[in-house]
């Protein structure tokens, strides 16, 4: 009787092993939802978000095929990052489920459109512009995927490309994204009342309240800023501090606007509020400034080295994973410079600029440590390439300027200065007064 024992309980064993391979619960491939903190965690939205995506998980472990539940998750998850800050885990989820629905479904039109999203957020701007484009061959009547093209032909410079792309998203469907795209097309040509015009365009698109809508409120009060009119910056923000309890934004912007009238104090306040709810490196960068116009520079040393840190770790994941990762050398490189650790600066400012030498903004970012540096000749080169749109923000001017007067232009230089002084010299303090310094010496 016991040789036929182990036979039997060999069998017993296997038919378990088979059973719990076909009843075993499904791996829904799945990231969870984090919670929210602080005033994100308040009102009916987080409320609705939390069912909503708690139904779409739902839905996935009920059947693990359900590619369209799936991606609306992900589209959940791109909108949670934004809401949040938390880009890192939230862009990773979101690729993660839309990588899962397009091995299923290679031709996803909006799961393609969705990972060109995430790449332009985390700066891989010619994978984001190749994905758009072969979501644009899929269906090329979206105004959508229009916008994608448009943001990543800027980010690589192609900006005429970007001008006919902005233009035929407004002709698809003009909406709160079309109008914004138009806006800051304009501002970089130096058009700066169409730009504002564009943005308010853009405002009265959306729906008040809508983290989308005060974003761009936000970004219509920064116009304000850079024109010079602060009484209508601080209306935007307050509207949106209005509509968007908490708003992580607009403290930030009514945190500028405290700056520029030199209560840093107040300053200081908003945005370490700003920071305690959303993680945007921004706003810890902003206030070693602030700290330092508030004569407390250990405080300013310790937000400098917590900016580089939060950069440096984001580019670091990037580097490991050409996916997947924020592309963070143009910050970095913003972020040494206050820390007066030039060859690093130059170092990732280079890295910046050879995945886009037609960027007009990696060119000033370049001009201006070239600057720093005393390479007044290189810096001039470079600043060059910046001014080639037109823009007139003020601190473009005053950097243009500054590089100027060392180059012997000094009649150009004390020109763009004053007209940078005369606009917004709030927006970037240690420009403006170097600005003010040399043009006392004249």
């Amino acid at each position: 009787m016991r040789k036929y024992l182990y036979p039997v309980l060999l069998l017993v064993f296997g038919a378990l092993v088979a059973a719990i391979y076909v009843f075993k619960k499904p791996d829904l491939h799945a990231p969870e939802l984090r919670e929210r903190h602080g005033s994100l965690a308040l009102g009916g939205e987080w409320v609705n978000t939390k069912n909503a995506i708690q139904g779409l998980l739902a839905k996935l472990r009920q059947d693990p095929k359900d590619q369209k539940s799936r991606l609306l998750l992900a589209q959940a998850y791109m909108q949670e990052g934004r809401v949040t800050g938390d880009h890192p885990y939230y862009d990773a989820a979101a690729v993660q489920l839309l990588d899962d629905v397009l091995a299923a479904e290679p031709d996803n039109f909006e799961a393609l459109a969705c990972k060109a999203s995430i790449s332009l957020t985390q700066h891989h701007f010619s994978q984001g512009l190749a994905l758009a484009q072969q979501a644009q061959e899929i269906n090329p009547n979206s105004g959508f995927v229009y916008g994608l093209l448009t943001d990543a032909n800027v980010e690589l410079g192609r900006y005429d490309e970007a001008i006919k792309t902005a233009d035929r998203m407004n002709q698809v469907r003009p909406d709160l994204g079309a109008y914004a795209r138009v806006s800051y097309l304009r501002e970089i040509r130096g058009d700066v009342p169409g730009a504002i015009q564009a943005m308010d365009m853009a405002v009265k698109a959306g729906l008040d309240g809508l983290e989308q809508t005060e974003w761009t409120r936000v970004a219509l009060g920064h116009l304000y800023e850079v024109s010079g009119d602060l009484p209508r910056a601080a209306a935007c923000y307050q509207h949106a501090l209005a509509d968007r309890p908490g708003y992580a934004y607009a403290l930030a912007g009514l945190g500028r606007v405290a700056a520029a009238h030199h209560d840093y104090a107040t300053a200081i306040q908003q945005f370490r509020q700003a920071r305690a709810e959303v993680k945007d490196y921004a706003f810890t960068d902003e206030l070693v400034d602030l700290y330092r116009q508030n004569h407390q520079p250990a405080e300013a040393d310790k937000m400098a080295r917590e900016s580089i840190d939060m950069l440096a770790s984001a580019a670091q994941q990037a580097n490991d994973n050409e996916a997947m990762g924020h592309y963070a050398d143009r910050e970095l490189a913003y972020a040494y410079l206050k820390t007066n650790e030039l060859d690093k600066a130059l170092a990732h400012a280079q890295i910046e600029y050879k995945r886009r030498p037609d960027n007009i903004d990696v060119n000033e970012t370049l001009a201006w440590v070239y600057y720093k540096r005393g390479a007044y000749a290189e810096a001039a080169k470079y600043m060059q390439v910046a001014r080639r749109t037109g823009s007139q923000n003020p601190v473009l001017l005053a950097r243009a300027g500054l590089i100027l007067l060392k180059t012997g232009r000094a009649a150009e230089g004390q020109t763009l200065l004053e007209k940078s002084l005369k606009t917004a010299p709030y927006l970037n303090p240690e420009v403006s007064a170097e600005g003010e310094k040399l043009l006392a010496q004249r």
